[in-house]
Parts: structure tokens; C-alpha cells; sequence
């Protein structure tokens, strides 16, 4: 019974905050500050996520491959190479990385 209360509340908290957004009236939404944070913010999101995935490992901080790979995207990033050859070279450094330790 508690997973499904916790479902419902979940669903009405969603529903609230959507229902929120749409109640902002629109000159709120067209101050600069407002227009420079929500283009900010899907950004900060992304690096939040992606330090998570690549630093955490449960409840601890772990340094391993994926840093590694994480860097080289961000070298690729750097110069200016279009996504796929990022994700490539990501993927092909973290692998790389894992197959030589072991």
C-alpha cells in the first residue's frame, strides 16, 4: 500500500508543479534574468548528471575509467569535433582504459 501512495503523490506533486508553470503570467517569464537562467539550466543539469554517473559509484566517490573517458570527450569538446567523434572517443577511451587495468 505504501508504493502506491507514494505513486499518487508523485503523480498529484507532477501535476502541481506542471499546473504552477503554466500559472506564471507571461511578463514573469520574459525578464532577462528569467530568459539567461532557463537557458542556463538544462545545461547545469546535464553536468550535474553526468559528475554523478561518472564519479559516484552507490554512496561512494570512485575515479576509474570513466573519467578517463569523460576527459577525452571533454578534449574533443575542445576541439571542436562533432558529436558522434565525442561519444566515440569517449567510449573508445573508457574502454581502452578498462581493458588495460585489467
Amino acid at each position: 500500500m505504501n508504493i502506491w501512495l507514494a505513486v499518487v503523490l508523485t503523480a498529484v506533486g507532477c501535476y502541481a508543479v506542471k499546473l504552477a508553470g503554466l500559472l506564471v503570467p507571461g511578463g514573469v517569464l520574459e525578464r532577462p534574468l528569467v530568459r539567461r537562467l532557463a537557458a542556463l539550466l538544462p545545461v547545469a543539469l546535464l553536468a550535474a548528471l553526468t559528475a554523478q554517473q561518472t564519479f559516484a559509484h552507490g554512496t561512494s566517490l570512485v575515479v576509474d575509467a570513466r573519467a578517463a573517458g569523460v576527459g577525452a570527450a571533454a578534449l574533443a569538446l575542445l576541439l571542436r569535433a562533432p558529436f558522434l567523434v565525442v561519444v566515440a572517443a569517449a567510449v573508445l577511451v573508457t574502454a581502452g582504459v578498462r581493458a588495460l587495468a585489467g
